[in-house]
């Protein structure tokens, strides 16, 4: 291989001298001009190419294998088990997908949930994370390996984190460089925003979501660069595969039409803009328009109009370049004004009549609480119940972002400072996203790839503009043809090495504790399952709380298979999973009348709450209570939402009927009366007054509320006490068969 080497060399040689082979064969070349041709060849361009591809290869790998890793503290802590509530009715969704196969599970009408109503559930879901976790399962299962489908479910998420870092490799290369790819893809590995929905056990819709989120924007950007029809199909068929996963693609098809605007009003439009747009609108609405949870939406509610306008204004704008390449300058304006207007009163005619007749649907809660944080909690307080749809403090963008917190508006700037078509979508991506991520927290998981490519893109243009100062300087010899203003610049070139070592060394001390910052908050934030609790004790070591799984195993094996079981939403994915029982409400949430009934029953005094059950054929109740381990995401803490959404349905239940005449909500001696004599009050403590939780507090004292309940002793007429977890986490209550109306008479 050596002597092959040599003579290739020397081969090229012979060609760049023009020399005959025989003379160059009689030639003696010196052992010295031998090494320096050796040396310059290691030292070319091909070299040095392939050992930068090589470097890369090896730091997309590392990235790859940290991305999966980094996310698996809760297997390794709490072994392989499903998050939070919503994961498990994925996961028990794709239990059916597998078991009957993609026909059945479309017409699945699902008799156990939202007892009377029940719920189709192939025409109610976005398909998209089922069927790729079905996907995968058979894939291995077809080159036998054998894997639970729990386990492929588990660790789904971190895969496609692995797969979303080296996407956002290609977005930020295709917007700026390769060393920004390299930079981004290693924020985004780690970043903490992106964690929190993608941690091992995290099932759902997001975390294959934000990979078709980067993959969309990276062909977008990537069609509307070269205007090729193959990209702009590309980038289709990524928006498809986001629609069927994850109703955050109307971000997508709102995001992409704001800047195709921007774009026409700085006159930067282009046939490459309008191929890219177009093929993505008509293709990615006609495949939208195949996931049935979709249906028409795309062409008939109010989220997708600025999309269809968009549309039609690049139509227009094509059209009146064409007519004013035919016509004179004073003619095309007549006819520009008049044509325009009659246009506009059209579409308004046309867009208030689709509205009156209710063709175009008006927008959705959720949308209007993007704009209005307030609206949900006033007009549909299920919306505004829950912790994610709340607005985000600056903490939490710390806590989520780190130093990408302000590396986010020094990516801006260097964005601005370099207007191109690619910074000009990053600059349009991250304003929408920082708003919205405001408003509402779980938007942050929308914010933090943004975040991850605008801080590379400042962390690789500082890195380029100081490191060229730390190269050794060339002499400069004074002469007299040398000019003042060369030796000055050559005097201060020792000042800058040194301003670019303080400025690459705070920079490196930034990149190490965001990677600990990182490290830390997904080990003890986002790693640990809601399923599964876990507490530190005096010595350190851990103290698990395992009572949900404890009581809906109970449920699963002490109650008949026909039980109907009434509870909170929160828990009714986890019940319908775990337990195998038919449930009144789940987090699905569709129904906000049938949920209102619930928190009727829970805000009512029993013989009243009684009447609701016997109505609604409850046979136990399950309540969440964490007075005695400090848990404090019990119902306790729930009730006021509760007796929100029960107020919106029925103005006999008023929120203020639960508070003291000072306006507290408390549940000690000073409690307001319909608090204390309420059913969730009873329910969850029962009994509690015999229960001594701290040393030095009379019993019955609320280690959550820091309070000695108010009423003790109490009896409960029409339930039963049927199972209390370990630590009281979880409690369950059988419903009482009303008496017979009258005896048997003997004739």
């Amino acid at each position: 291989g050596t002597l092959t080497w040599f003579n290739s060399l020397l081969g090229f040689h012979r060609v760049k001298m023009k020399t005959p082979t025989k003379e160059l064969n009689q030639v003696k070349v010196p052992a010295k001009i031998l090494v320096a041709d050796v040396k310059d060849v290691l030292e070319s361009g091909v070299s040095t190419e392939k050992q930068e591809y090589l470097l890369k290869l090896l730091i997309l790998s590392l990235i790859y294998l940290l991305a999966f890793s980094t996310r698996l503290f809760s297997v390794l802590r709490y072994e392989s088990v499903i998050h939070e509530f919503d994961p498990y009715f994925n996961y028990r969704s794709t239990k059916y997908l597998v078991n009957e196969g993609i026909y059945n599970f479309l017409n699945w009408f699902d008799q156990s949930a939202w007892y009377p109503l029940g719920r189709i559930v192939g025409g109610t879901i976005y398909p998209g994370l089922m069927a790729t976790a079905a996907a995968v399962y058979w894939v291995l299962h077809a080159v036998n390996i054998t894997v639970d489908i729990r386990n492929v479910c588990v660790l789904l998420a971190p895969w496609f984190a692995s797969n979303t870092a080296m996407v956002t490799y290609l977005f930020a290369k295709e917007i700026k460089d390769e060393s920004a790819g390299l930079i981004a893809a290693a924020f985004i590995a780690i970043v903490p925003g992106y964690i929190s929905r993608s941690v091992a056990g995290s099932y759902d819709n997001e975390g294959i979501a934000i990979f078709a989120l980067i993959l969309t924007y990276y062909l977008w950007v990537k069609a509307v660069k070269t205007g090729s029809l193959f990209w702009s199909a590309a980038c289709s068929l990524a928006y498809f595969y986001m629609v069927s996963a994850w109703g955050g693609y109307v971000f997508i098809i709102n995001l992409i039409p704001l800047y195709v605007l921007v774009m026409l009003l700085t006159g930067r439009y282009s046939s490459r803009l309008y191929t890219a747009y177009c093929t993505l609108y008509v293709l990615g609405t006609l495949l939208a328009m195949q996931i049935t949870f979709v249906g028409f939406q795309p062409v008939q509610s109010s989220e997708h109009m600025a999309a269809f306008g968009t549309f039609g204004i690049l139509q227009l704008f094509g059209a009146f370049n064409w007519v004013r390449s035919h016509m004179t300058p004073e003619n095309f304006s007549r006819f520009f004004k008049t044509t325009l207007l009659a246009i506009l009163a059209i579409a308004f005619a046309g867009f208030a009549i689709g509205v009156a007749t209710g063709y175009i649907s008006p927008w959705t809660g959720r949308f209007y609480s993007l704009f209005d944080p307030t609206w949900a909690k006033e007009n549909i307080p299920i919306i505004a119940s829950v912790s994610e749809h709340q607005p985000t403090t600056w903490a939490s963008f710390f806590f989520d972002l780190h130093i990408l917190t302000f590396l986010f508006p020094a990516g801006m700037y260097f964005c601005f400072s370099k207007l191109t078509d690619a910074n000009i979508f990053l600059i349009i991506y991250g304003i929408t996203a920082v708003y919205f991520a405001g408003v509402m927290v779980r938007l942050m998981l929308v914010l933090a790839p943004v975040a991850c490519v605008l801080g590379a893109y400042a962390v690789s243009c500082t890195l380029q503009t100081y490191a060229k100062h730390l190269k050794k300087p060339n002499p400069v010899v004074v002469s007299a043809s040398t000019s003042k203003r060369a030796v000055t610049v050559a005097q201060a070139l020792p000042v800058q090495r040194e301003l670019g070592a303080i400025m690459l060394s705070g920079i490196g001390i930034m990149l190490v504790l965001y990677a600990f910052h990182c490290t830390w908050v997904t080990s003890e934030a986002y790693s640990s399952p809601s399923i599964v609790l876990a507490a530190r004790q005096h010595d350190g070591s851990r103290l698990i709380f395992d009572d949900f799984r404890e009581a809906y195993r109970w449920l699963g094996q002490n109650t008949p298979d026909d039980a109907r079981i009434m509870s909170w939403w929160d828990y009714g994915y986890q019940i319908s999973a775990m337990g195998n029982r038919t449930v009144l409400v789940d987090n699905n949430t569709w129904n906000n009348s049938h949920i209102a009934q619930v928190g009727k029953a829970m805000a009512s005094p029993e013989d009243k709450a009684y009447e609701i059950m016997r109505a609604l054929d409850v046979d136990y109740v399950l309540v969440i209570f964490g007075g005695l381990t400090g848990y404090a995401s019990d119902d306790i803490n729930k009730f006021l939402w509760m007796v929100r959404i029960a107020g919106s349905t029925d103005p006999n239940i008023i929120e203020s009927n639960y508070y003291t005449p000072r306006g507290e909500f408390r549940i000690d001696k000073e409690g307001a009366p319909a608090m204390l004599n309420c059913l969730m009050y009873k329910l969850c403590y029962y009994r509690f007054s015999e229960v001594y939780t701290e040393q030095g507090r009379a019993p019955g004292y609320d280690r959550v509320r820091n309070a000695e309940i108010g009423n003790k002793g109490f009896k409960l007429e029409y339930l039963e006490e049927a199972f209390t977890s370990q630590h009281w986490l979880v409690r369950v209550y059988k419903v009482k068969t009303p008496d017979n109306r009258g005896g048997i008479v003997n004739l």
